[in-house]
């Protein structure tokens, strides 16, 4: 999916009961910077990166690309979704006979605790299915990571694999779209 396949990027604005999916717009950049540079977020994902360096290497528009959703609620972001080509993170253990794409979410902390990961997740991942049917989507996070272990399970990902990596043991997980109506 180094391209999302055959899906036709940008797709429309994806619209939950809270939320909208889209692209990121130059008005974003100091959510990103504060996503990038926020300790809360980056505790299982090996420390934040330092603000002065943020500032210095995010465009005035932060960066578009195929399956990257900015996820904005009341008009503001809150976070990102993204579903990228599976192993692109640089985990040499993780299998990749499992699925092409993964999935991965970071939200301001601000925004935790009301559901908004799963309602995000669930509509990228409905949005995934329709624009490449059949395909399977992997998730990965340390099981440390309580919230994001209950997370994966609540979207459906059934457990294919743990591994160590990056000194945490890692869990990953794959979910399958529901069939086709024929």
């Amino acid at each position: 999916m180094p391209e999302l396949g055959s899906a036709v990027w940008p797709p429309a604005p994806i619209r939950t009961e809270r939320l909208v999916l889209r692209e990121p717009e130059a008005r974003d950049r100091g959510p990103f910077v504060e996503l990038l540079t926020s300790p809360e977020v980056h505790t299982y994902l090996g420390g934040p990166r330092s603000r002065e360096e943020c500032e210095r290497a995010m465009p005035g528009t932060p960066e578009r690309r195929p399956g990257l959703f900015v996820i904005e609620a009341g008009g503001t972001m809150i976070g990102m979704v993204e579903l990228k080509p599976h192993g692109t993170n640089g985990s040499g253990n993780a299998r990749r006979d499992v699925a092409e794409s993964e999935i991965g979410y970071l939200f301001l902390p601000r925004a935790w605790g009301r559901g908004y990961a799963a309602e995000a997740c669930a509509a990228a991942l409905g949005w995934f299915a329709g624009a490449l049917p059949g395909e399977p989507v992997v998730l990965c996070t340390q099981t440390a990571n309580d919230r994001s272990m209950r997370l994966a399970v609540k979207l459906g990902f059934t457990e294919v694999q743990r591994f160590e990596a990056w000194g945490a043991e890692q869990w990953m997980g794959v979910w399958s779209p529901p069939p086709q109506a024929g």
